[in-house]
């Protein structure tokens, strides 16, 4: 599957809390099962260090997910397979469906860096993760999709301001119980 990205040091405010996304779930079960698809003006690879660099408005796809950038590198170990894939951009772009009742999460940023065994996507550059009305945007965010979590940091101080992190959670809807008024429609 491709979902992680590695993290980089960053001296900024932090902002842990819950992801949004159901807990424990990273995507599909079925997306790293499904075959890649990569569409781009042209693409070079180098054997040895095992990294394809394709660009001009690229485009990836692996079951739900989806990852855009004007470039895409992606990383493959000894074994052939994929370990890291970063995209650049004005506003690259990842997307994925988290299950399948739940609406689509996007990604963008300027460098969406996903490490596909920590399941880790590192966001950097006009940062922001969105998934229905809920949103997040910094100057840089990590998304864990194993521990459901978000870290968002802020820019770097600009002429004695810094972008600040900047979210947005709604509530969720209320579920009917059985100490609820009952309502018209309960009582016909």
């Amino acid at each position: 599957m491709l979902t992680k990205f590695r993290a980089i040091g960053l001296k900024a405010a932090i902002v842990a809390l819950p992801m949004f996304v159901s807990p424990g779930v990273s995507a599909l079960p079925t997306d790293a099962e499904q075959p890649i698809h990569i569409s781009a003006d042209s693409a070079s690879r180098n054997e040895q260090t095992g990294i394809t660099r394709y660009q001009g408005n690229v485009e990836l796809s692996q079951g739900s997910m989806k990852i855009a950038g004007q470039v895409i590198e992606i990383r493959q170990n000894q074994e052939g397979s994929v370990t890291t894939i970063i995209a650049r951009g004005e506003l690259a772009h990842f997307q994925q469906q988290p299950e399948v009742d739940e609406p689509l999460t996007h990604a963008y940023g300027k460098v969406l860096d996903y490490n596909v065994r920590t399941e880790e996507l590192v966001i950097t550059g006009k940062a922001k993760v969105t998934q229905g009305s809920d949103r997040f945007s910094g100057n840089k965010i990590i998304y864990d999709m194993q521990k459901s979590t978000v870290n968002a940091f802020s820019g770097n101080k600009t002429q004695g301001q810094s972008e600040r992190v900047q979210m947005v959670i709604q509530p969720k809807p209320k579920t009917p119980t059985n100490n609820s008024p009952a309502t018209d429609a309960d009582t016909q």
